[in-house]
């Protein structure tokens, strides 16, 4: 067929069955349209028949509808419909009256979830009544060139056709009409809000699906839509301003308050079609992120600034919007902290709780995910949304996402004793207790066991018959988590602690004949915390048989870490009775704590808990000598007496100082020590500083040693006088000292003499000289003055006569005692 002799087009409407709408009240209409193309002749040359449908959406529709006058007034204004169907378009409309709503049409209204996104429905003041077409697509694209209210129009009809996924290939294929729409858009936004909205929705109607999304980055609509956000937001700023100042106008005048109130009615009238262009515009954005790289673009142009700004509105579907937006860009750290600088919990508290189902449940996976950050969840403490999340706990849709945020908060110390002043305890106590499942779930347990770590908890838990119901579950369904829990419990001094007497024979069995490890662990933990005096431990060691069992157990290799650790700690329980401490130290067991040592030098938390079964056993006279005289256990102490870690030393100097009380020669071993470390590390940095300056050459090949107390003191004059002042090559030997050098440094032939003048008198620096000296010695020891002769000293160099003072100083001594004034020799 050649093109020119295609002459006329005939279309042809045949009408089909109607239906009701899944989920929406509306009708669907069946239809079937054959477009054919005819010759000059009239000849059909070419034809094409296609499956409809028309939805009507019948909004009015309610329990008092008339639902006969309804039906008129559909077939009245449908012309698919033919009149004969009146009687079957009242049966369906009586049908939808009475239908009870969908889970997605329950989403629509407060209170009930869907879990999903709504797609934006359109905008009002654009439904348009005629129905567009496909075919007429050319002419849609026509209006796009004229004045605004075409546009308008233009831009409705190619949305009608957009929202059917069906078509939007065949919108794709027309280049015209995207490059069209895209001009538009980029310039007359600003004109109308109505334009605008319906080019953004014709855009996110193809964005919706990612092989559309290259199409949308090549006309740069991203770019174009967040500009028009950032200029929406702006002009709600001075929207809200230019109220503020009328409505304090208003309480002056009658007419300043009807000006007030007319503009107020218009500022609602506008922000209405605001908020759908932002949320189409959101909407839009959101599906192009899904591009971890657009995203960053978007992040680089201050997304998260204008979204935190639009959690201020109140339009419930916008929010839903706005914080699935956010929730998903919450999960990079950068992101994070920019929420965070503009102050997101704040915004975000007024919206936990809500009516609106579907927007509470997403404003809590946000904060679950800005929960991770320290200063976030302390200023969720600080802004009081403690006692709303324990609220929600008893709504089944949030429950899960609360617990996980509380546990959040319940890792930091300050804020687990917050819980006490909540309904938290009693509630989680409730959910444990009765849960039908075995296992309980991991975020409630893990809750619960951060809160029993505080003692204020504890005791709010142990109320009643608390303990007791706890471990009736836990020995029942032989739970190591709910154990745990208990053992957090155990660990607090109190009436908390003496209520676990009566579980002692229960939590021992476990310890004894149970073969789950975490089990074993978790006993072990309570049975160590129940530093109780007056409980009897050695019928427990002996009714249980334990002390063989402990034994093997400390062997190296014979247990994972978690284990081995927990029964060095219940042997450091026992060792406090005397009895159990004799007991232990006859079976052995000391030997095997050293040989433990030796195995697990680099874990801190065993040594530190080996350690202090040391210091318990030297407080018995029973043990101490088994510990001081059988075994090494006081030269491994003294080994780990400067370990790196805090705790392990300040465990070993006290029972050090025990030892030292009890044996004299490990006490002089232990001060010998200490005196020792108090002074290597002050000798070696002179050592090594010496020998760097001298290479050796002072002291030869002798050396010296690193510890003081194995020298001569005496023979240390470095250590008095340091090397300052000091010239390479001014000492010959190893018993020069500066008090043998004169005031005045100059040697001739050998000899120290002096270079005139009176050396500090006059400001010149000789340090290392001893001041007030006048004398200096030659090599072979004989005392010279400054002119050379030779002067008899004292055993201090002082001169012995021959000075001559001055009458008028005579017997005026300098700040060493040394006479000073003019002299005459």
């Amino acid at each position: 067929m050649q093109a020119e002799d295609a002459r006329y087009l005939k279309r042809k409407v045949k009408g089909g069955s109607i239906d009701v709408h899944p989920t929406e009240k509306a009708l669907v209409v069946n239809y079937e349209l054959e477009a054919t193309i005819l010759g000059e002749m009239g000849d059909p040359m070419l034809g094409e028949r296609k499956e409809c449908q028309k939805i009507i959406r019948v909004k009015s529709l309610n329990a008092n509808t008339d639902i006969a006058a309804l039906a008129r007034e559909v077939v009245e204004k449908c012309k698919l419909i033919h009149p004969s169907k009146l009687p079957e378009v009242e049966q369906l409309l009586y049908y939808l009256q009475n239908r009870k709503e969908t889970s997605s049409t329950a989403g629509s209204k407060k209170g009930e979830m869907t879990g999903k996104l709504q797609d934006p429905p359109p905008y009002e003041g654009t439904e348009l009544d005629e129905t567009a077409n496909i075919n007429d697509i050319e002419d849609y694209i026509e209006l796009l060139y004229e004045d605004i209210p075409e546009k308008v129009r233009g831009t409705a009809l190619i949305l009608q056709l957009a929202r059917n996924p069906d078509n939007l290939e065949e919108l794709l294929q027309n280049e015209t009409v995207i490059g069209a729409l895209a001009r538009v858009l980029r310039e007359d936004w600003k004109r109308s809000v109505e334009l605008a909205t319906n080019i953004v929705y014709v855009f996110f109607c193809f964005s919706s699906f990612s092989e559309f999304h290259g199409v949308i980055a090549h006309f740069k609509i991203g770019a174009l839509v967040m500009s028009i956000v950032q200029h929406e937001l702006k002009r709600h700023d001075v929207w809200v301003d230019e109220l503020k100042k009328k409505s304090k106008a208003a309480e002056e005048s009658a007419q300043a308050k009807k000006d007030f109130e007319k503009s107020f009615k218009k500022y609602q009238g506008v922000l209405k079609k605001q908020e759908q262009l932002l949320r189409v515009s959101y909407y839009l954005l959101l599906n192009l992120a899904e591009d971890t790289k657009v995203e960053m673009k978007m992040k680089n142009k201050s997304i998260v600034e204008m979204l935190v700004r639009t959690l201020e509105r109140d339009n419930y579907e916008l929010l839903i919007l706005v914080v699935s937006f956010l929730k998903k860009l919450s999960i990079f750290v950068e992101n994070k902290n920019e929420m965070s600088q503009y102050h997101i919990i704040e915004k975000l508290v007024k919206l936990i709780p809500c009516d609106h189902e579907d927007l509470l449940n997403i404003s809590l996976r946000l904060l679950l995910n800005l929960s991770f950050d320290t200063d976030l969840r302390s200023k969720m403490v600080k802004l009081g949304l403690m006692p709303k999340l324990v609220g929600l706990l008893s709504n089944e849709n949030h429950r899960l996402i609360v617990l996980c945020i509380l546990y959040h908060i319940s890792m930091d110390d300050k804020a687990k004793s917050m819980f006490t002043y909540t309904d938290c305890i009693p509630l989680v106590m409730k959910m444990i207790l009765e849960s039908p499942d075995e296992r309980l779930e991991p975020e409630l347990i893990a809750l619960g066991i951060n809160l029993a770590c505080n003692k204020r908890n504890s005791q709010l838990v142990c109320q009643g018959n608390g303990l007791r119901l706890l471990m009736r579950r836990a020995l029942r369904f032989k739970d190591a988590l709910l154990l745990k829990m208990i053992r957090n419990i155990s660990q607090h001094d109190g009436q908390t602690k003496n209520l676990f007497i009566e579980y002692i024979s229960d939590v021992a069995s476990i310890v004894k004949n149970s073969d789950d490890e975490e089990l074993v662990v978790e006993a072990l933990g309570i049975l160590a915390n129940l530093t109780i005096p007056d409980l009897d431990y050695e019928l427990i060691l002996k009714e249980y048989n334990l002390v063989p069992w402990i034994k093997g157990k400390l062997e190296p290799g014979a247990g994972e870490d978690d284990l081995v650790l927990e029964v060095v700690m219940l042997v450091g329980t026992v060792a406090m009775d005397d009895s159990c401490a004799a007991m232990l130290a006859k079976s052995g067991i000391i030997q095997c704590l050293i040989e433990l040592l030796n195995a697990k030098q680099e874990d801190d938390e065993i040594v530190c808990q080996i350690v202090y079964v040391f210091y318990q056993m030297v407080f018995h006279e029973a043990t101490r000598e088994v510990i001081i005289k059988q075994t090494q256990a006081p030269a491994y102490l003294i080994d780990l007496m400067h370990d790196k870690n805090a705790e392990i030393r300040k465990v070993c100097d006290n029972t050090l100082d025990i030892i030292s009380e009890f044996d004299e020669e490990w006490a002089r071993k232990i001060k010998l020590e200490k005196f020792r470390w108090h002074n290597s590390q002050w000798l070696e940095m002179v050592e090594s500083q010496q020998m760097d300056e001298n290479d050796g050459v002072m002291y030869g090949d002798e050396g010296y040693s690193p510890y003081i107390q194995e020298s001569d003191i005496l023979d240390r004059p470095d250590l008095f006088y340091g090397q300052q002042g000091y010239d390479d090559g001014e000492m010959y030997d190893g018993v020069v000292t500066p008090e043998f050098m004169d005031d005045y440094g100059q040697v001739q032939n050998g000899d120290y003499v002096g270079q005139g003048g009176y050396g500090n008198r006059y400001n010149q620096d000789y340090d290392g000289f001893r001041p007030g000296s006048r004398v200096g010695f030659l090599p072979s020891g004989q005392a010279v003055d400054e002119y050379g002769q030779p002067v008899e000293v004292d055993q201090y160099g002082r001169p012995i006569g021959g000075y001559q003072y001055d009458n008028d100083v005579r017997g005026s001594q300098d700040e060493y005692g040394y006479g000073r004034g003019n002299y005459e020799y």
